[in-house]
């Protein structure tokens, strides 16, 4: 592996005097250079972050095992990854196309860095649009039994190896079961600026209190509906004159730009979850 590759360590602790010194110092030890850092320090919470990104060096099992064990000793919470490596998206959708064409846009020309293995969908309606671009779809109907179609839906994305799950407009509340194969690893785009307007028919909501804007949010997906630490969010200006379908078109746009964003940032390693929150690095 050439140094054309590059390699991410997200970093999680404790703050205290000298951290900056100490990680800078452990990869400086093992001939590691640091192209591009980053940090943020929660006082409240005592806690600090830390995105360092390098280039792969020669021999870069061993290095990647002394770092490894120098960050263990340090007491850091770490994550390790080659970037080349790239994850393998899940994209479950409804009715709704424009999140999900969106998303497969982006990652056919390049822009989003990933495998894509499977569309999974409650609904046969976007079949033909999805496996015309060359993508496997898979139809898995609810037809009564959530708890069944969800087995298979997850029997499928470990089939498929899915690190990502992306529910691109997916008009379905997932089981606890589900979210917990999946921690902070299910990316959700919700139409609305959330906290406001959670749960169903958002713009609805948004027009009967009279709001000047709408907005989207992606968020990681817990238990808790519509609560789970948010990735990005997104707003656009609307009047006393626009209609819920209206705002329903001037958001879609928002939910497009807001649920790439999101799943770029986690492809790149760029997101610490903790907690309700999330430090995500530019």
């Amino acid at each position: 592996m050439t140094s054309t590759h590059r390699a991410v360590v997200r970093i999680t602790g404790p703050d205290r005097p000298g951290i900056v010194s100490d990680v800078s110092g452990l990869l400086f030890k093992l001939g590691l250079n640091i192209h591009h850092a980053d940090q943020h320090l929660d006082a409240e919470a005592n806690l600090f972050f830390q995105r360092i990104e390098f280039p792969v060096p020669e021999g870069w099992e061993r290095v990647r095992t002394e770092l490894t064990k120098g960050l263990d000793a340090l007491g850091m919470q770490h994550s390790l990854r080659v970037l080349s490596e790239r994850l393998r998206v899940g994209v479950l959708i409804s009715k709704h196309a424009h999140c999900g064409m969106d998303i497969l846009d982006r990652h056919r020309t390049g822009e989003l860095q990933c495998e894509v293995p499977v569309i999974i969908s409650n609904h046969p309606d976007l079949g033909p649009e999805f496996t015309r671009r060359g993508y496997t779809f898979v139809h898995e109907p609810i037809a009564g039994n959530k708890a069944e179609q969800e087995r298979r839906i997850l029997a499928r994305l470990a089939e498929e190896r899915v690190d990502l799950v992306v529910l691109a407009r997916y008009m379905q509340i997932l089981t606890s079961g589900f979210v917990a194969a999946y921690p902070n690893r299910i990316i959700n785009i919700h139409h609305s600026f959330l906290p406001a307007f959670a749960g169903a028919e958002p713009y609805r909501q948004a027009f009967r209190k009279g709001v000047k804007l709408v907005g989207a949010t992606s968020h990681y997906v817990t238990e808790q509906l519509d609560e789970g630490p948010i990735i990005a969010q997104g707003v656009t200006r609307v009047s006393h004159r626009d209609t819920v379908a209206d705002m329903e078109r001037k958001g879609r746009d928002l939910e497009r730009v807001v649920l790439a964003e999101a799943v770029r940032c986690h492809l790149e390693d760029r997101i610490i979850a903790y907690g309700h929150k999330t430090v995500v690095f530019e």
